[in-house]
C-alpha cells in the first residue's frame, strides 16, 4: 500500500494506515489521512483527492487562516468541520534561532494539547463515529496535524516508536514548505532555520512531558479530554484490523 499520496500542490498528504497496535491489530488503510492545507486543492488535485471518498474533513486551522487562504472547496460528498485546536497563536519563521528549536516546538505542543481540549476531544469523536474516510489537515500538516496524529494512533494502541516515525515524514515535504513560505513572502528567508523540519525529537518530548503531567497518553485522554473507554474502543473498531 502507498502512504504517500502524492498531489501537485499537496505536498504533505498521507495514509496512516499500516501501523501495527498493541493488541496485533493493524490500522486499515484508506480510513483516516493526514494533510496540509486542503485549500491548495485544483484540478487534477481535486480531482484525485475525490477518488478517496473522504466522508469528513476536520480542518485544524484558526477561523482567520481560514479567511485569508480558503478552506477545501466544497462538495456534496463530504463533511467539513472546522475544529481550531490552537489558542495561542506564534510564527515560527520568527522563533529566536538561539532558542532550542524542538524543546519550543514540545512546548507549544503542549499548550495546544491542554488548551484545545474541547476540540481534540471533537475530532477524536467524528473520527470514531464516521463511516467513511477521513482527513484532517492544519496548514502545513505538521504541527497540530502532527498532534492529532499522535493522539489518535496512542489510543488507538501504536507504539510511540511508530508515531515518530510517522511524525518524522514530514521531513519529506520541508524544502516544498519552506518554498511555499517563500512565495507567500518574496525575498524573505524564515528567520528560524528548523522551519519546515518535524525531527522525531519533537513528538518524543511531547509524548514524554504528557506521561510526565498526566501518567500516560492514555491518562490525559481519560483526565483532560474526557474520553471514556467507549469512545476508545470505537476508535479502534473504526480504525483497526
Amino acid at each position: 500500500m502507498t502512504r504517500h499520496i502524492d498531489f501537485e500542490r499537496l505536498h504533505n498528504f498521507r495514509d496512516l494506515g499500516g501501523y501495527r497496535a498493541a493488541d496485533g491489530r493493524t490500522v486499515r488503510w484508506g480510513t483516516l489521512f493526514r494533510s496540509d492545507s486542503l485549500a491548495k486543492l485544483k484540478g487534477d488535485d481535486w480531482d484525485r483527492f475525490l477518488t478517496l471518498g473522504i466522508r469528513t474533513v476536520i480542518d485544524l486551522r484558526y477561523p482567520w487562516e481560514i479567511a485569508a487562504k480558503g478552506r477545501v472547496p466544497d462538495s456534496d460528498g463530504f463533511a467539513y468541520v472546522n475544529l481550531s485546536v490552537e489558542h495561542r497563536p506564534y510564527d515560527q519563521a520568527a522563533i529566536p534561532a538561539d532558542l532550542d528549536p524542538w524543546r519550543y516546538l514540545a512546548d507549544r505542543y503542549a499548550e495546544v494539547a491542554l488548551d484545545g481540549a474541547k476540540e481534540l476531544r471533537q475530532a477524536l469523536e467524528l473520527i470514531a463515529a464516521e463511516s467513511g474516510p477521513v482527513v484532517f489537515h492544519c496548514a502545513s500538516g505538521k504541527d497540530r496535524t502532527g498532534l492529532l496524529a499522535a493522539l489518535v494512533l496512542g489510543l488507538a494502541g501504536v507504539s510511540d516508536d511508530d508515531i515518530a516515525a510517522d511524525f518524522a515524514l514530514t521531513e519529506l515535504a520541508t524544502q516544498r514548505l519552506i518554498a511555499d513560505w517563500q512565495e507567500a513572502n518574496p525575498g524573505g528567508t524564515p528567520g528560524w532555520p528548523g522551519y519546515g523540519r518535524a525531527p522525531q525529537e519533537v513528538i518524543r518530548l511531547f509524548l514524554a512531558d504528557l506521561t510526565t503531567t498526566y501518567g500516560s497518553l492514555a491518562s490525559y485522554a481519560t483526565g483532560h479530554l474526557g474520553v471514556d473507554q467507549e469512545l476508545v474502543e470505537r476508535l479502534r473498531a473504526q480504525l483497526l484490523d
